[in-house]
């Protein structure tokens, strides 16, 4: 199996989860950057990309290389905001529509309070999919590393690997 890690990262815990799945699982990173950076900065992120979210926004992307035809299995990786998946994602995946149908899907998230759970569903219903073939939820794992949480990744990713 081929899988890409398609992701967006603010902070640094996406980016830095996506870079271990990677190296335990051989995947290729395709990491998201919008046009416009959002703000950094707790409360001003927690504004506009809470705002992003809730007006449905879809952000303009730097140009990225996906070669659809190459992978059997795209994970996405997100921080949570609102409950949901960051708009890059979104935009990745209305751009990629047509080129996604037939792959499987797993994805990974980090977020500060929760709301992993939601965000997976909502990940779903975009994609128009019932499951995901594995998930990972992550607190902040590059700012407050946890002692499990290595094991947890290590489990992730053999589940990628066997699938």
């Amino acid at each position: 199996m081929k899988a890409a890690i398609v992701y967006f990262s603010l902070n640094g815990n996406t980016d830095f989860t996506a870079k271990k799945i990677a190296d335990k699982t051989g995947a290729d990173l395709i990491k998201l950057t919008t046009v416009k950076a959002y703000p950094t900065g707790y409360w001003k992120q927690m504004f506009w990309g809470g705002k992003s979210v809730v007006m449905g926004e879809k952000p303009k992307l730097e140009p990225y290389t996906f070669d659809a035809d190459k992978y059997d299995m795209i994970v996405f990786g997100t921080p949570v905001w609102a409950s949901t998946f960051a708009p890059p994602l979104k935009t990745f995946i209305l751009e990629n529509k047509d080129k996604l149908k037939g792959k499987r899907f797993s994805a990974f998230t980090c977020f500060t309070q929760g709301g992993d759970e939601k965000t997976y569903k909502k990940l779903k219903e975009i994609l128009g999919i019932d499951e995901l073939s594995a998930v990972l939820g992550l607190a902040d794992p590059k700012d407050k590393p946890a002692p499990d949480n290595e094991n947890k990744i290590n489990a992730f990713c053999e589940k990628l690997n066997s699938l």
